[in-house]
């Protein structure tokens, strides 16, 4: 221990020695969330649709098939047992559920719309506000359509919409956590890295490698300054988006916090790995950066991951942001606890064991 914690101060005076780098770490943050969830604008598809038929009628039957017909919606289940939808749209199975009141078809032949309701999970407010319009239009359709054969002319009614945990559709509130998350991806997987390849370069590594060190101490000192910094980049982000746009975390923020940990863990890991393969600076910044876009795009931040094909999310399975989104989302927006995101914790503890372990067995004691 006492080899570690001397490799650990080596680490960060080696930082603090880097006016560069030592400032953008703490600048970098703020000037992303101050910016860039003001221009971001990106357009998502694929709606997950319950249906709930309390009505049983050839029209609710026609309803279903223009939804079904749709290429933007998706009819995962069909009921009448609300709560039972209610919680498939709250564990995020399905993004809106449509409501087909009783006498739904009496009320349409009788010259007057139907109320049916539109519930959406607003989480992802850009497919929340698209699936509704999606789902708004097919039913619309299918009403004017057996009005028309039935002779009959709609007055005036209404579908009644309700957006879940995003209330006003807010697309920044959507983006804002995987904006965090690419914050914490970029500090804790280019930083480590090429603060060990600079090393190899300058041939400084060297003198740890004609040490008694062991691939334990030396791995774990240039992983554990970085999680202290991953920390501090995070609590900049949280800290600029509840001041600046009124975003706070609707959960405890300590389940974020140990989400964070296990994330910055498993991708220091990573990068540590990538590092001890490269010979040149040149090399581990193509392979990083790579991977990171991999990453970005194929974890859910940017593009939701039902878009996917199905053999994609399968492979998405390894990869930490994926588990991290998940988490982000889920106690950022709809106060979801530590308890019910146990699966996502396990999948990110064995990922950073997996990384962690890679990191060790790579690290060549001699050249």
């Amino acid at each position: 221990m006492s080899s570690l914690s001397f490799l650990v101060k080596k680490e960060f005076i080696q930082f603090r020695r880097n006016k560069f780098i030592s400032r953008l770490v703490f600048a970098f943050p703020v000037l992303v969330m101050l910016i860039v969830p003001l221009v971001t604008n990106m357009e998502v598809r694929g709606v997950s649709v319950a249906l709930i038929d309390h009505d049983q009628s050839s029209l609710s039957r026609r309803m279903l098939s223009h939804l079904e017909a749709s290429k933007s919606l998706r009819v995962r289940m069909q009921s009448s047992d609300y709560q039972q939808a209610y919680r498939q749209l709250e564990d995020g199975k399905v993004d809106i559920i449509v409501s087909i009141p009783e006498r739904c078809e009496q009320t349409l032949l009788l010259g007057q719309l139907p109320c049916i309701s539109v519930d959406a999970n607003a989480v992802n407010s850009t497919k929340s506000g698209m699936g509704s319009q999606y789902a708004i239009a097919a039913l619309g359709k299918a009403l004017s359509e057996v009005a028309a054969e039935s002779g009959v002319s709609l007055s005036s009614g209404d579908i009644s919409v309700r957006h879940f945990y995003n209330e006003a559709l807010d697309y920044r509130f959507y983006m804002i956590p995987a904006f965090i998350i690419i914050l914490v991806l970029l500090i804790c997987c280019f930083i480590p890295a090429l603060n060990l390849v600079v090393e190899k370069e300058r041939g400084t590594i060297e003198q740890i490698n004609v040490t008694p060190v062991s691939r334990f101490e030396f791995t774990l000192s240039k992983l554990i300054p970085y999680w202290l910094v991953g920390i501090v980049v995070l609590t900049e982000a949280i800290l600029t988006a509840g001041l600046v746009y009124g975003l706070w975390p609707a959960g405890n923020a300590g389940t974020i916090y140990l989400a964070a940990l296990l994330f910055a863990l498993t991708m220091s890991g990573f990068a540590i790995a990538v590092a001890n393969i490269s010979d040149t600076m040149q090399q581990c910044i193509f392979v990083l950066f790579f991977f990171v876009m991999i990453f970005m795009l194929m974890s859910g931040m940017l593009t939701p991951l039902e878009s996917m094909p199905q053999w994609a999310q399968w492979i998405t399975v390894a990869f930490p942001p994926r588990w991290f989104v998940g988490i982000m989302r889920a106690v950022y927006l709809k106060g979801t606890t530590l308890a019910e995101l146990a699966p996502n914790f396990l999948a990110l503890l064995l990922l950073a064991i997996a990384f962690c372990s890679i990191a060790m067995l790579t690290y060549r004691k001699q050249r």
